[in-house]
């Protein structure tokens, strides 16, 4: 029987999201991506750290040779290093200048150092949004179109699968992997949430292979299986909107969980006074170290 989560943060984020786990810290990285906000927290300490910046914050990545963080902020893909001080954050590369009504959203590394990102339409109707690439060379590809929100994605145990979230639709598509050229091919739709259940938020893969994914509006994080895609367990959470998750901790046996405040009626913040918080529940398997960028 999987225990009841923890909030650790009662953050009252309007948008939490961006779990990221920092081995070499021992401490989790956060966003709030609406407040333009990213947050880390220390678990032996309790201690929290909040960053302000001038535009959303939407995912975060640390990097393998250099001190610091590779993000996605409105427009893009950044370099910033917490430990820097005031210095803010510089861009790398922003894919679509021409779509003002855009935003980037979720995204992570894959093991070969190469930072995924996703982009969405701000009003979360439109499928003006996309799937890329960045590479530690600095290149940019796009690699899937057509998505009102983005989430994702993950990977199978042997990198040769990937998973995306089409959340709008409630579709969750798997996609064949090659790892060394980092392309997706043969795109199929792996799973759809049944009405009711809430639509496939942020996502990440433990250390079995099993895929452990937040429901916007289903107020839980389920756990499936990698290739029947068959629920095997699910957490529940006492609000609504879970936005993302990710394993940390000394064993990596800790599950964080982030949620939302936006788009919760008066009623539902009254009934979810830690709506917006971030979570945290013990596992009995591990997840996996997250993947650094490889620049």
């Amino acid at each position: 029987m999987l225990e009841a989560p923890r909030c650790v943060w009662p953050a009252n984020a309007t948008l939490g999201e961006g779990t990221l786990w920092s081995q070499r810290e021992q401490a989790l990285y956060w966003v709030d991506i609406l407040e333009s906000r990213l947050h880390r927290f220390d678990p032996a300490s309790n201690g929290q750290t909040s960053w302000s910046f001038d535009e959303e914050i939407s995912a975060v990545a640390e990097r393998s040779s250099a001190p610091g963080l590779i993000v996605t902020l409105r427009r893009g893909f950044a370099l910033f290093d917490p430990a820097a001080g005031d210095v803010a954050p510089r861009y790398l590369h922003q894919p679509e200048p021409e779509l003002a009504a855009n935003r980037f959203n979720d995204g992570k590394c894959d093991a070969q150092g190469r930072f995924w990102g996703g982009t969405m339409d701000f009003a979360c109707e439109a499928p003006s949004g996309s799937l890329y690439r960045f590479d530690p060379d600095g290149s940019c590809s796009r690699h899937d179109q057509g998505f009102a929100v983005t989430n994702g994605p993950t990977w199978s145990l042997d990198g040769r699968t990937m998973y995306f979230n089409d959340t709008v639709t409630s579709r969750i598509y798997a996609y064949d992997f090659d790892e060394a050229s980092g392309t997706p091919s043969n795109k199929r739709e792996w799973r759809r949430f049944a009405r009711g259940d809430g639509f496939p938020d942020g996502m990440t893969t433990d250390a079995a292979g099993r895929l452990w994914i937040a429901h916007w509006g289903g107020a839980c994080v389920s756990c499936h299986d990698p290739v029947s895609a068959d629920e095997l367990c699910r957490i529940q959470l006492p609000t609504s909107h879970i936005t993302n998750c990710a394993f940390g901790g000394p064993d990596l046996c800790t599950l964080y969980i982030t949620s939302a405040t936006t788009g919760l009626t008066p009623e539902q913040r009254e009934a979810e006074p830690e709506a917006g918080g971030l979570f945290a529940v013990q596992l009995d398997v591990p997840g996996l170290p997250a993947s650094l960028f490889g620049g």
